[in-house]
């Protein structure tokens, strides 16, 4: 197995890995304790969010590994009941607080939540938080591209990092060009899809493709994302599909079967139903 992972330099000069590991439900010791073992399998980007109730399960296991805290790259996200300015800043030193580590590598708005209004608020405390130390690279969650031109021209401060769902089923080729228009790398949320309750893993093109490489659906839809320029954070509790998740880097898929797997984006279907133009996360 390879774990040579590439780096990804963001607008800011930040460097973080082009993989790397969801946590969503990974909570408590267990969680902590999938999390560390994902960390000692070669994962240096770890995602999180207060919303997630998991930061102190991710500190931990950033404590407690074997891997420097300076080859880390650790996130969390803001929540949408906390995008007023005051009390977004007090929010990301509570989650500091909650993580037991001085700073954080990433923090990113969860969702715009624009019927409230406040994100442009939010983005000058995040602002204001990297001023103070708190936060290395400030970037943005499920954002369209109408809410990052209207940071960006509230501001003058593009994200560094735009997460967002994209998997097979729903690539977000007008996206992924808004968030390269401002520097601002795409990450990939949900980059599974639903796994193989959807179809995408057992498709018979993408396991003839697996096939050829010697890999599994799920590697060759993993690398699918690093071509195409995307970030993907799959959730992976078992040291078995942390290894596999990892090992992408050792082959390429051609221009033809990019477009195979990218075909099935043809509905372009968001698989949750959260569209952030009207979704409301708190």
């Amino acid at each position: 197995m390879t774990t040579n992972i590439p780096n990804i330099q963001l607008n800011d000069g930040l460097e973080i890995p082009a993989i790397g590991l969801g946590t969503y439900s990974m909570n408590g010791f267990a969680g902590a304790e999938s999390i560390k073992s994902g960390i000692e399998a070669g994962y240096r980007l770890i995602d999180s969010a207060f919303n997630y109730e998991n930061e102190g399960a991710v500190g931990r296991a950033a404590r407690e590994a074997s891997v420097p805290r300076d080859q880390l790259r650790i996130c969390s996200k803001l929540p949408g009941r906390r995008h007023a300015y005051d009390k977004a800043l007090v929010t990301i030193e509570e989650s500091l607080l909650r993580t037991g580590l001085d700073y954080f590598d990433l923090y990113i708005i969860h969702w715009p939540n624009p019927k409230q209004g406040k994100y442009v608020e939010a983005w000058q405390a995040m602002i204001e938080a990297k001023k103070r130390g708190y936060v290395r690279s400030i970037g943005v969650s499920n954002f369209l591209p109408e809410h990052l031109d209207t940071l960006v021209n509230e501001t003058g401060v593009a994200p560094s990092l735009n997460q967002v769902e994209l998997h097979p089923y729903f690539e977000q080729a007008v996206q992924r060009e808004a968030n390269a228009k401002h520097g601002t790398v795409t990450e990939s949320w949900s980059p599974l899809g639903r796994g193989k309750s959807d179809g995408v893993l057992e498709d018979a093109a993408v396991k003839a493709i697996a096939d050829e490489y010697g890999k599994t659906p799920t590697q060759v839809i993993l690398r699918w994302h690093t071509q195409l320029g995307a970030i993907p954070i799959p959730k992976a509790s078992s040291l078995k599909h942390q290894q596999e998740n990892l090992d992408i880097f050792d082959f390429e898929l051609t221009g033809e079967q990019m477009k195979k797997i990218s075909a099935f984006s043809k509905d372009n279907r968001r698989l949750w139903g959260q569209d952030p133009a009207e979704y409301e996360e708190f």
